[in-house]
């Protein structure tokens, strides 16, 4: 117990039931709520010894003051209390919603006397019928004019309204047809109403059925003669079909389902929603969270869902579907059913919802769809701080508290080493500059005779130290950008790997740049020579900083290591008699990699244009360490030409 916190509370005292846990500090403010199927089983993993817990962990137990639960009789139970203690207390170790945009509903208000349909961000407006969200304002703004052609209902303020029954005298959308102007009484009020139930049951899934009807009435017209009543339903007819258009189908078999897609890194999650009604995208949402703990993905993604569903449901789109598809399957799938059935009872719906992965088909290639989406938007919210002079400004003012540097480190270089299976050993130096990539400044290094991380770290340092020497006694020494001396050198590793760039640095008679060094759990950072890490804030935008500095100088190693595979691929294919440059690339595109030339047997070879069955065996003795008479047999030539 004394590698643990001392308030830890006995085994022996802790239900194995099914429960809801909650931690809580000194103050009694509740930090972190969760549940468990078991209790017992939970908490222990808590209570280990602390150098054993993930940092995010550890910090929460070190924290907190107490822990205290509650029995409940089910896991749902346990979901259903777990979800009101987080909406209540908001802990700072759950699961916390960032981002706090709103989005624009196309709004139908069958509250009025005389119902109006608009675009607003309000979604508590009385009697009000919703549909959306939509992700750009001027999106629902098309499609809500394509709609007034097609269904001509009242769309102005209530002052314009007001004035025009003064007046007399409608506006100019009833003058062009896009409103029926119910204010001077060209229709009742009973008939502008008919109109908006129309309109509100074409956006609610009876789409085709009213273009097939409305093509019908237009053919009748022909047909009687009423030419001029055959063109208005033709042009409403127009007018639907292109808001059919903005939604097209997406699964054949036209079910109900929400599709999310769900991506998440070491500091964020993000979850893109697909709201799919009658076969169509009726709305789509995308949410950026911040994840304090290092969660399950299972678990991960039923607080997610509590996200996506902590609204009080108005209407069928902001309630759960029929079928919840997610690229993962939360922790306690029957738990999670139960409670967005509940959900979906509350908003006056009915049916039971079913939560699954979805594996093939339509579903499954919607679902990739929703998580290139939210993939996008995680990118999209790492990049913004970027934007902003502020934070970054912040984020490096952050890092020089964080590591006791004299100054803010105005340029920073990052490096990582590269390889795959011990060859082709590559490293990579990427540089920013108040916070910005300064991508003409990165640099690639191919690394010789040697496969360990520490001694790839170590030349890579040095060669590129060698442009230092002497920059601190004379500035004037710096002809190029390469020589500009950085105010921290941050090592993709962790203290084997910053003891090796310390050691290089002292090598290089280059004294006075701070080095740090990334460990996989990123919070940490590793200074030479000390026994335990730096630690950032869980909020700290240098930890965001750092992040993006890490991830590049990875992507930057790794894209160098891919072309130096395919110019050696070549070059081996280069040197094969019977190859030319025609071939060699006609080989690369047909297979798509260098290790898929590798790997196919001569008969796949031949398959390529231009490759026969003795050239192709030659490639694939070549290739795979056939004999040098063997490839000249295969090839068809004598061992000594």
């Amino acid at each position: 117990m004394s590698d643990t916190v001392s308030w830890r509370p006995r085994t022996a005292d802790i239900p194995a039931a099914p429960g809801v846990y909650r931690f809580r500090d000194e103050k009694g403010r509740i930090l972190y709520v969760g549940k468990a199927k078991s209790l017992k089983q939970r908490l222990q993993n808590y209570f280990q010894p602390l150098p054993s817990l993930h940092e995010r962990t550890r910090r929460m137990v070190l924290t907190a003051a107490s822990v205290e639960w509650t029995i409940v009789g089910s896991e749902f139970e346990a979901l259903q209390l777990e979800y009101t203690w987080i909406k209540e207390y908001e802990p700072p170790f759950n699961v916390q919603f960032r981002d706090d945009k709103s989005y624009p509903y196309l709004a139908v208000t069958m509250g009025e006397s005389v119902p109006r349909v608009m675009v607003t961000r309000n979604r508590g407006i009385r009697g009000a019928r919703y549909f959306g969200p939509y992700t750009k304002v001027w999106a629902i703004r098309e499609t809500l004019d394509a709609l007034l052609k097609a269904f001509p209902m009242r769309s102005c303020s209530q002052a314009i309204f007001n004035k025009a029954q003064r007046d007399g005298r409608p506006c100019l959308l009833g003058d062009i047809g896009k409103c029926s102007a119910p204010c001077v009484a060209r229709v009742t009020e009973a008939e502008h109403r008919d109109i908006a139930k129309r309109l509100i049951s074409f956006m609610s899934g009876a789409d085709q059925e009213f273009v097939d009807a409305v093509r019908e009435q237009m053919m009748a017209a022909s047909d009687e003669l009423q030419f001029e009543r055959a063109a208005r339903l033709r042009d409403q007819i127009v007018a639907m079909e292109t808001v059919l258009a903005k939604t097209s189908v997406v699964l054949a078999d036209r079910v109900d389902a929400d599709v999310f897609g769900l991506v998440h890194d070491e500091l964020q999650a993000s979850l893109h929603l697909f709201s799919v009604r009658k076969g169509r995208i009726r709305g789509t949402r995308s949410w950026v969270v911040d994840t304090e703990l290092d969660l399950p993905e299972g678990e991960l993604a039923e607080q997610l869902l509590r996200i996506a569903y902590d609204t009080n449901a108005a209407d069928e789109l902001s309630a759960p579907a029929r079928e919840v598809l997610l690229p993962i399957t939360p922790e306690s799938p029957e738990a999670v059913e139960q409670w967005l059935t509940a959900q979906r009872h509350a908003a006056g719906l009915g049916g039971r919802v079913t939560v699954r992965k979805a594996q093939r088909g339509e579903k499954k290639q919607l679902t990739d769809s929703a998580t290139a989406n939210a993939s996008h938007a995680l990118q999209v919210s790492r990049t913004k701080r970027s934007s902003d002079y502020v934070t970054r400004t912040q984020a490096l003012t952050d890092l020089q508290e964080a590591l006791g540097l004299d100054q803010a480190p105005l340029r920073i270089e990052c490096y990582d080493i590269s390889h795959l299976g011990g060859t082709d050993v590559v490293g990579s130096m990427v540089v920013f500059e108040d916070g910005l990539p300064k991508k003409d400044q990165y640099r690639k290094f191919s690394v010789h005779g040697t496969t360990d991380d520490t001694a790839s770290m170590h030349q890579v340092l040095t060669r590129r130290l060698k442009y230092l020497r002497g920059i601190e006694q004379d500035p004037e020494q710096n002809e190029n950008r390469f020589s500009y001396p950085p105010q921290l050198l941050l090592i993709d590793g962790g203290l084997p790997q910053v003891n090796a760039a310390q050691r290089a640095l002292k090598e290089s008679g280059v004294s006075s740049i701070p080095i740090a060094g990334i460990a996989k759990r990123l919070e940490e950072l590793w200074l030479p020579g000390d026994e335990y890490p730096v630690i950032l804030p869980r909020t700290s935008e240098a930890l965001y900083l750092v992040q993006r500095l890490r991830d590049e100088a990875h992507r930057f190693a790794l894209r160098y290591q891919r072309t130096k595979r395919s110019s050696a691929i070549e070059s081996e294919l280069s040197a094969i008699p019977g190859l030319g440059p025609a071939r060699v690339k006609a080989l690369l595109k047909h297979f798509g990699s260098a290790k898929r030339v590798r790997a196919a047997s001569p008969e796949e070879l031949a398959q390529v244009k231009g490759v026969g069955p003795a050239l192709a065996a030659a490639v694939h003795n070549a290739l795979t360490g056939g004999s040098m008479s063997e490839r000249a047999q295969a090839s068809g030539q004598d061992e000594t030409s």
